[in-house]
């Protein structure tokens, strides 16, 4: 009886309703709401006025340089249409383009640098002055321009034009921008606290400095909604969306706003992962002691890191196998994949797509593990990619369902259907299931590469001479205004 009267009782109503906007995902969040869902630290940290203090120093040069890849003359294929991209129906699309089957040139700048994520339909470049732009949809503010309105051309944003953007992630509709002093802007959607700012304000349209005052960032990276960066010290810290563990703060943060609605306590500042663990077969868990993390990626809902004894850990989402257990469970904690805790068989970098991750191992092996198509069985723990073995990789890019890889100055794609191009291989053959060599893309330099939803960048080396013929000759994607 008094467990009825608890539900519906009369102290409860005022309470329920600011909570109850936290997580409604079409309201606006109120501060008080968000007040309610947060810990007090988090309150006390927002008071920080970080704009005040001495500007950072500049990263040491040569961890600058090392996070310099080859810049490049863009290509892109795929879907164009950004309305469409991830969507059934066409209703609100204005202007439908032609979906790319081929690699197309898109302008003719020269990039430091392209991102883009398996959950998003737009993208972000740095171009050869360090300067952030971005193009594709933009609902929720993503591409950190003046106004809401989708952008077909890389266009520059204006509010970090003074600024020395050095790398860059994107999420399902948030963006992440990493400066040259190891200080990180966030815009876009932050509904679920993934721009870090210390509050869930539902849109956060110019980018912003998170809410963070520890060791300068060095790298950064996004899932759908949350987002991961690392410290100079190899510490990971993480914000946003807690539902499946994808933190790492051992919680999924669920919590009952009434007797049938859910909602979750979101991360809406930087908060440090402070342990890692081991799991034997019989469960028996044991912390694995000084972790620095060297390299990591994030799907959709599940994160991946290497550490620089080139153990690798994984976490989040656990659905079909992606997380490399040789179980489906959802880990809350960075949990080590026994499977690379081999000598001479570590992990040397780390890629992830929607529901599957890539990890290449010191010896240049690629494993999968996950399932990178939409029906059949998935890999539960890491399987070598037999097709490639041999292969120099030199950059991974993941789709939702498709993989895109450059190696050995050749492009290598494939991805089961429904594809829209991404993969580059002509009209005929729109999808294939095992490793192809992409057409046209031989003996070409391919230093970068970046995948979307649905769409591919290539950022291909013009220095090279047999690359540039090549470049030249290649059909041009043009934008008439």
């Amino acid at each position: 009886m008094s467990a009825k009267r608890k539900a519906g009782g009369n102290g409860n109503p005022s309470k329920r309703r600011p909570k109850k906007k936290e997580s409604d995902f079409e309201d606006d969040v109120s501060e008080e709401s968000e007040e309610e869902g947060q810990s007090s630290s988090n309150q006390v940290e927002v008071l920080i006025p970080s704009d005040e203090m001495e500007p950072p120093a500049k990263l040491p040069d040569d961890l600058l340089a090392s996070m310099e890849k080859t810049p490049g003359h863009m290509l892109i294929a795929g879907m164009v249409t950004w309305d469409l991209t991830g969507k059934r129906d066409r209703k609100n699309v204005v202007k439908v383009r032609p979906n790319l089957y081929s690699f197309h040139r898109f302008t003719d700048e020269k990039y430091r640098f392209a991102a883009s994520s398996c959950s998003a339909a737009h993208s972000i470049l740095i171009n050869m002055d360090r300067i952030a732009m971005a193009f594709g949809r933009n609902p929720s503010g993503q591409l950190g321009l003046p106004d809401t309105k989708l952008c077909e051309k890389p266009t520059i944003i204006p509010a970090l034009e003074n600024v020395s953007v050095v790398q860059a992630a994107v999420g399902r509709h948030h963006s992440l921008f990493l400066t040259e002093t190891g200080r990180v802007y966030a815009c876009g959607e932050n509904k679920s606290g993934q721009c870090g700012i210390g509050n869930a304000t539902p849109i956060v349209p110019t980018p912003t400095l998170i809410n963070y005052s520890g060791p300068p960032i060095i790298r950064v990276g996004c899932g759908a909604d949350f987002s991961v960066i690392l410290d100079i010290k190899g510490n990971l810290h993480t914000f946003g969306l807690p539902e499946y563990g994808q933190l790492g703060h051992n919680t999924d943060a669920k919590y009952f706003v009434n007797a049938n609605k859910l909602s979750f306590h979101f991360e809406t500042s930087p908060k440090k992962i402070v342990l890692y663990i081991e799991k034997s077969k019989d469960g028996h868990v044991t912390p694995v002691d000084n972790v620095q993390i060297v390299d990591f990626a994030c799907g959709n809902n599940h994160t991946v890191a290497i550490d620089s004894k080139k153990r690798v850990y994984s976490w989040g989402f656990g659905g079909f196998g992606r997380l490399g257990h040789a179980e489906p469970k959802d880990e809350m904690v960075p949990r080590l994949i026994k499977f690379f805790d081999i000598q001479g068989r570590g992990g040397r970098s780390v890629y992830c797509g929607a529901t599957y991750s890539l990890v290449v191992n010191e010896l240049g092996v690629l494993f999968l593990f996950g399932q990178n198509k939409k029906t059949g069985e998935a890999n539960m723990y890491p399987k070598p990619v037999q097709d490639l073995s041999g292969w120099n990789i030199t950059a991974v890019g993941c789709a939702n369902t498709s993989i895109v890889i450059s190696a050995d100055d050749t492009l290598i794609a494939w991805g089961a259907s429904p594809t829209y191009g991404e993969l580059g291989i002509g009209e005929f053959q729109k999808s294939s299931t095992v490793p192809k060599e992409v057409p046209k893309m031989d003996s070409m330099k391919i230093p970068q590469v970046a995948m979307g939803y649905s769409h591919t960048i290539l950022l291909v080396d013009t220095d090279h001479e047999g690359t540039k013929a090549k470049y030249d000759k290649l059909p041009e994607y043009t934008i008439d205004d």
